[in-house]
């Protein structure tokens, strides 16, 4: 079945908030085996709305819209797709008494416009609202499907997940399964991965192979189509075990698996503990580390270090060290990370010193230049790194080195 996805709001067309409904439902529905061939987005504006459900309705089986059954005037998708598909709009009694005990509950006044949300198409099929008020709405026209979500994310996925799965399992059933497999890259560029693996793509067919660029690295995604999940898993396998054979050593985790995460499981095994001493990152890769639940095992502290005075007095990086090195340099690198495993007692000490900019390189230190250093019983090990990007940019892809730095020492492999 031939699905195309709509969201609507101008908010989506100013940039106002990031559209991630579209996300989660093409990755949703591709996992039940329907295929999103379109992705439209389209202001409050009810000409253009028409104009873009209409264009759908020529080129799709199922159109699923996100957005606009609230209660103000400015929401009318409902409104658009019910003047196509002819219907007359009537009050939902179900959705009716369900707003008028969610606004006693919370002892708020109902305002009349609030009425807005329980109307629906007649003759529509009703999904009720377990997160908000607006129920969900499923309109057959002409063999096709228009089906209306609300657009906040949490309704929406509760929604999605709690009704429209169960619906299109029930009209169409499971006739294929689309299954995809993420493998997690570092410190590979795009370029450099393709060669390594150009032949796999060139012959793809099922599964079929992608590489995508993200903040964290580089992510290869292999998808397969197959009539059930165990089947499609058994095409994945071969063609992931070739992935492995040939750049393994830059794989860090799969699917959802962040660095974060998989430096965390390995202190936890491994039973380690971790400080650090940051500089230009400002405390970020210690921030990522606490977004771990448990890292209170294995993290004993930080130390942001941002001027000399707190590197010297705080860190025992030498003051002749930063007279004649500087700030960044792998030689403070290597004190701030060796200092702050001595100062919190910890068995890792992880430092990162470098200019994040926009201001403040030279043509010998750039903006991007980072050092960063990690130490312990096997050694201490620092790395000097030329970064692009803008300074949250800068800042982030440093983090992401220095917990690689980490996962490569605790792997006991070749830190690098």
């Amino acid at each position: 079945m031939r699905v195309e996805l709509i969201t609507t709001g101008s908010e989506l067309l100013l940039g106002q908030i990031v559209n991630t409904n579209s996300a989660y439902m093409a990755a949703h529905l591709n996992d039940i085996g329907f295929d999103v061939f379109y992705q439209t987005t389209v202001g409050d504006n009810h000409d253009r709305m028409k104009a873009v459900i209409e264009t759908a309705l020529t080129r799709a089986d199922i159109i699923i819209t996100t957005g606009g059954l609230g209660p103000t005037q400015g929401d009318i998708t409902k409104y658009v797709c019910a003047e196509i598909t002819g219907s007359p709009m009537i009050t939902d009694e179900e959705s009716l008494n369900r707003m008028n005990s969610h606004f006693t509950l919370k002892n708020i006044k109902m305002t009349q416009n609030n009425l807005r949300q329980v109307l629906v198409p007649e003759n529509s099929r009703v999904f009720l609202n377990y997160n908000g008020i607006a129920p969900g709405i499923v309109q057959v026209y002409r063999g096709k499907y228009i089906i209306n979500l609300p657009g906040p994310p949490r309704e929406m996925k509760d929604m999605f997940d709690r009704s429209l799965r169960p619906f299109l399992k029930e009209k169409f059933g499971l006739k294929n399964v689309i299954h995809s497999l993420v493998l997690n890259t570092f410190d590979i560029g795009e370029s450099l991965l393709e060669t390594k693996i150009r032949d796999l793509i060139l012959k793809q067919k099922n599964p079929t192979l992608a590489l995508l660029v993200r903040p964290s690295g580089v992510i290869i995604r292999i998808t397969a189509k197959s009539d059930n999940l165990s089947d499609a898993e058994a095409l994945i396998t071969p063609l992931r075990q070739a992935i492995y054979s040939r750049i393994g050593e830059y794989i860090y985790a799969e699917n959802d698996d962040n660095m974060e995460h998989v430096v965390g499981k390995l202190l936890q095994t491994s039973h380690q503990t971790i400080s650090c001493a940051e500089s230009c990152t400002g405390g970020l890769l210690t921030s990522r580390l606490t977004d771990i639940a448990g890292s209170s095992e294995y993290l004993l502290g930080s130390i942001v270090s941002y001027s000399n005075a707190v590197k010297i007095n705080h860190l025992g990086v030498p003051s002749a060290v930063l007279a004649a090195k500087g700030a960044v340099s792998e030689e403070t690198a290597q004190y701030m990370a060796e200092g702050a495993a001595k100062v919190l007692s910890a068995d890792i000490g992880v430092g990162i010193t470098g200019i994040a900019g926009p201001g403040g390189g030279t043509d010998k230190k750039p903006v991007g230049l980072v050092y960063i250093s990690v130490t312990g019983k096997r050694g201490t090990f620092t790395t000097k790194n030329l970064l692009s990007g803008k300074r949250n940019e800068i800042k982030y892809r440093a983090t992401q080195k220095a917990l690689n730095m980490v996962r490569l020492y605790l792997e006991n492999k070749s830190v690098r």
